[in-house]
């Protein structure tokens, strides 16, 4: 056979495997064998597994020195046992390439390993994630193992997918001379010269002028931050080793096993070594984007819902694939909740619920995080409830998963999360704001990186796009210019991509766009010493579109228009200020809000131009359901509420899940789903 011909026949057997694995919900477990290597009890919690209806478990995360006790002696023997009984169950595996946290004996033969924290204290690996990712030694021996162990499991029959390491966004930022030292070889690429790194950094600032690269310090010391640009550029160096390292693994693992479905556990938001997830989910290399989904043990309240919502459209970007939940809520979940969850996470284009954890743990860390088993292995409440989500999904899967179709996008900025700490309003929770909005209307959302997405929507929200760089700046115009609409918040196009900022007319690169100058701003706690209302700290009434909205902030943009139009000003105060203004700009719009994304705001707002935009809207259902058209025929409900919901219906319709028929409206019963064809 030609080469030609086998790269075809790879690619067929590839998309026939991933169209293949796209027509199941997959339901099961985080299991840990390396906890108890007996073989008679693996048999009996497979036995159970099975006996759940689970056809899917995730194995080997955090477990490098299970499978390489020592260096270069590997003993997969006690493994392969354990792969295949799940094979000869039917039970799929997801294999980590556990590539942190590293093992004991690798720290003890390259201390430089080791975390450093601020204060200049080298830190043992007492925690997991306790490693220095950029270390070369560390990655050396990282791709060794993710070689090695890819290689002896790629063709294994249980094999579903790999998982490429384990919550990549946790752990400290080590501040080892050796971390300098690559800091300084990262600043040398990226500004040449000692000037242009002066000039970014506003070095004349308070005397901190540097004549050469080896006086670079880190940019923390101890309980001190430096300066903005410098802790931006820092974090930029560490997001980019981290991005290093995984491509590193992920090439890999795909060059050993090209026919193997590659997956994770995100978590790139921890707000220990936050760093930039979009050139991975832009790559495409990440075949099932995953993360943990865990809302919290409440069955009563949402807010955790909405975040573990969130937590899908952050890390899926704007992937068509399959979204896989590599971790899924058990813990002292309230009865019922996580099977809510489940459901709820099916309306984001999930199509896996794996249970973290099966068994409550008896020793580290998380030895009380209670799982589906107890300590003695017996079944538990939660067992049985992922067994009824196994037994419920298997009725429905072949219609799923969900295919998202939005017409709405959030712009998400990593150097504007990083900038954004020294804000008062985060980035990231003037996303998610703007995500509860789309959440509470059963609309699809997606999450864009402006500089890599083709912006192919109708209406694009800017909440606090704080860092502005030309190439941004030049797709929003152009977006609007050629008739998109784009509403942005405070806190957006305020600093240059050096975290210096705009000393031109604000918003920096897009006044003209959204025909305004922000010229200042206002402390609304002070200003309220005048308000007309004797409104007292944050609290503030903006009158939009003949309607008082209260709302609080503490600050506001003072906004000066020039050409745009005023939507809505403060009311409050001592006069009435401008605060919402829309700009025609070549065929389209830009509004701009001087307010952090607000709900109350936001609400009116976006009901305008859903309708005026000719958005696609969500089912037609009461406050509390979430629901989605999952297609022409199949619509998937939730009722997330305490309180019956009635649905209205039109004609005939049949449960899938419960197995009858309605004619014409029915009702949901708190907190439970329904998934009906029309007729």
């Amino acid at each position: 056979m030609t080469k030609i011909k086998i790269l075809f026949s790879s690619m067929f057997l590839f998309i026939f495997g991933c169209l293949l694995h796209a027509q199941v919900l997959y339901v099961g477990t985080n299991y840990h064998p390396q906890d108890d290597k007996n073989i008679e009890k693996i048999k009996h919690d497979i036995e159970l597994m099975k006996a759940a209806g689970f056809n899917v478990v995730r194995m080997g995360h955090l477990a490098w020195d299970s499978y390489e006790p020592s260096e270069g002696k590997y003993d997969f023997g006690w493994f392969d046992s354990v792969m295949d009984m799940m094979h000869k169950a039917g039970i799929k595996v997801i294999l980590d390439i556990a590539v942190r946290p590293a093992p004991i004996w690798l720290h003890a033969k390259y201390p430089s390993i080791n975390v450093t924290d601020p204060e200049g204290k080298v830190l043992y690996p007492n925690h997991r994630y306790m490693d220095d990712i950029g270390d070369p030694m560390f990655q050396k021996y990282a791709l060794e193992f993710a070689d090695t162990l890819s290689k002896h499991y790629a063709k294994y029959p249980a094999l579903l997918a790999f998982g490429i390491d384990n919550e990549s966004g946790d752990g400290p930022i080590s501040y080892s001379e050796t971390t300098r030292q690559r800091f300084i070889i990262w600043l040398k690429k990226k500004y040449t010269t000692v000037n242009n790194l002066n000039k970014a950094w506003a070095s004349q600032r308070w005397s901190r002028r540097i004549d050469n690269f080896d006086e670079v310090g880190l940019p923390v010391s101890g309980q001190i931050d430096g300066p903005p640009e410098r802790m931006l550029d820092f974090r930029r160096f560490i997001s980019d080793e981290v991005n290093q390292y995984l491509f590193k693994i992920i090439n890999k693992v795909h060059a050993n096993a090209p026919n193997v479905l590659l997956t994770t556990n995100a978590w790139y938001y921890s707000p220990l070594r936050y760093f930039d997830y979009a050139p991975i989910a832009y790559s495409g290399k990440m075949t099932r984007e995953g993360d943990g989904f865990y809302p919290g043990n409440s069955l009563i309240d949402n807010t955790g819902l909405y975040g573990a919502a969130f937590g899908i459209v952050r890390i899926q970007y704007e992937s068509t694939n399959p979204f896989w939940c590599t971790e899924f809520t058990s813990h002292n979940a309230v009865p019922n909740s996580i099977r809510k969850s489940a459901y709820a996470s099916l309306m984001y284009g999930n199509q896996m619920v794996c249970g973290w954890t099966w068994q409550s743990m008896w020793g580290g860390e998380e030895q009380y995080l209670e799982g589906m088993t107890d300590w003695d292995g017996i079944p538990n409440r939660k067992y049985y409830e992922y067994k009824k989500i196994a037994t419920e999904f298997k009725k429905i899967e072949k219609y799923f998963p969900y295919k998202e179709k939005a017409e709405v996008a959030l712009a998400f900025s990593f150097p504007s999360q990083i900038v954004s700490y020294a804000y008062s309003e985060q980035h990231e929770n003037q996303v998610q704001t703007c995500f509860d909005q789309f959440f509470n209307r059963n609309m699809d959302v997606r999450m864009v990186d402006i500089r890599r997405s083709d912006l192919k929507y109708k209406l694009l929200i800017l909440p606090g796009v704080a860092v502005m760089d030309s190439v941004t700046a030049k797709k929003i115009r152009d977006f609007v210019s050629n008739g998109g609409t784009v509403v942005m918040t405070s806190y957006s196009a305020l600093v240059d991509t050096a975290n210096q900022v705009f000393a031109s007319t604000h918003p920096g690169l897009l006044n003209d766009v959204f025909g305004i100058r922000v010229g200042s701003y206002e402390l609304v706690n002070a200003m309220n010493e005048l308000s007309r209302l004797s409104y007292k700290g944050d609290h503030i009434r903006v009158s939009y579109n003949g309607e008082n909205i209260e709302t609080h902030s503490s600050q506001y943009d003072v906004i000066q228009p020039k050409g745009a139009k005023v939507l809505g000003y403060i009311t409050s105060l001592d006069q009435n200020y401008p605060i919402i203004t829309s700009n025609t700009y070549g065929k389209g719009t830009a509004i701009y809000i001087g307010l952090p994304a607000r709900g109350a705001l936001l609400s009116p707002l976006l009901d305008d131009l859903i309708n005026k935009l000719a958005i696609q809207k969500g089912p037609d259902v009461p406050a509390g359901v979430m629901a989605r058209q999952i297609d022409k025929n199949h619509i998937l409900y939730l009722n997330i509420s305490d309180a019956p919901k009635e649905i209205p219906m039109k004609g005939a319709s049949k449960s899938i899940l419960y197995d009858k028929d309605y004619s014409g409206n029915f009702t949901i019963a708190p907190n439970e789903p329904e998934f009906i064809e029309l007729k």
